[in-house]
């Protein structure tokens, strides 16, 4: 059952800019040696002046001898994940005309992401999502002023016309709405994975100094882990690409999908499965309790999906040496509710 929150009223706003490397820049005005102002809480978004940090697992954590574990804190972006990129390059590849408004599909992080710019540049915005989405999220997208879309959907549909993304599309192309809409798409968008090409992948290796042996991340539209595993292969093949799905189509990792046994039409359209050089499916238990783990020795706040990456990269049969960097898409703020499930009395 479809339920809409009733928001804002129509509101002129201005054609977004065509993608352009250079644009991703923040832009900045120096009042003293070290402090910065912005002009917008987009000229926040990483870039090569503002890359998101990473923090080194401790041995309470990590108990692997000569195995140096790297978290890449997306949490820090300046709306909460890693989206915030897919956001930022998908919006400045989108053309509006001043009467038409966004609409997309998510699991909320990049409908968050979106939104925030969305109210930047003063464009409406509709975010459809699963009803098993995380309250906290949802709260969030209602707190930026979208309408929000509740769709009887699952996390990990298996139909991609269907649910969330089929009320999108239909919103989309139906005639009766006269072209009003338009999607940025991040399922099938190729600007998706190419943010963490021109944007992630660089970071991570300028900030290991391309002392890097595996990179880890969690598979969701895949966009991720092909930006990102397509540029440290060019720059050194030998690294392993190691991703990360949850072990049932039946899960409560918000953003993941379970793409072992998809049929080849459900694949997602934009993950290069020729980059991969390891598939580590993750149990509910195991990620969620990975990730009070980390918390609770390491004071780092991680969401699921990071504590999936976590227990895979610690866990799994992948190898245990060298460096590895692993993406943390998020932080626990969006998943209190579903985190106390499985915190111990």
């Amino acid at each position: 059952m479809n339920t809409r929150t009733q928001k804002r009223s129509p509101r002129s706003r201005p054609i977004a800019e065509a993608a352009n490397v250079a644009r991703f820049r923040p832009a900045t005005r120096r009042t003293g040696a070290h402090e910065r102002v912005f002009d917008s809480i987009v000229d926040l978004a990483p870039s090569a002046d503002n890359p998101t940090p990473m923090v080194r697992l401790s041995k309470r954590v990590n108990a692997h001898d000569g195995f140096e574990v790297l978290l890449k804190l997306e949490g820090m972006n300046p709306f909460g994940s890693i989206k915030d990129r897919t956001a930022l390059y998908m919006l400045n590849g989108l053309q509006l005309e001043t009467d038409q408004a966004l609409v997309e599909p998510s699991a909320g992080n990049t409908g968050i992401a979106l939104a925030a710019m969305a109210n930047a540049r003063d464009i409406p915005i509709e975010i459809a999502v699963p009803e098993g989405t995380p309250e906290e999220k949802k709260a969030l997208l209602r707190f930026l002023g979208a309408e929000l879309i509740e769709v009887e959907d699952e996390l990990c549909p298996l139909f991609p016309t269907e649910g969330a993304r089929g009320v999108v599309k239909s919103m989309v192309e139906s005639e009766a709405f006269g072209g009003k809409y338009v999607s940025p798409n991040q399922y099938e968008n190729e600007l998706n994975a190419e943010a963490h090409y021109r944007s992630t992948g660089p970071e991570i290796w300028r900030q290991t100094g391309g002392e890097i042996d595996s990179f880890y991340a969690g598979i969701g539209t895949g966009g991720t882990i092909s930006g990102v595993g397509r540029y440290l292969k060019e720059m050194n093949p030998e690294i392993r690409i190691v991703g990360v799905e949850p072990a049932s189509r039946h899960h409560q990792l918000s953003g993941l999908k379970r793409i072992t046994g998809l049929p080849e039409e459900h694949y997602p359209r934009i993950l290069d499965p020729n980059l991969l050089d390891d598939l580590v499916s993750v149990t509910d238990e195991e990620a969620f309790n990975a990730g009070i783990d980390v918390a609770r020795k390491d004071g780092i706040m991680v969401g699921p999906t990071t504590g999936a990456v976590i227990h895979a990269a610690l866990h799994s049969d992948t190898p245990k040496s060298g460096r590895t960097v692993l993406i943390s898409a998020d932080n626990a703020a969006k998943y209190v509710s579903a985190y106390a499930k499985f915190l111990p009395n």
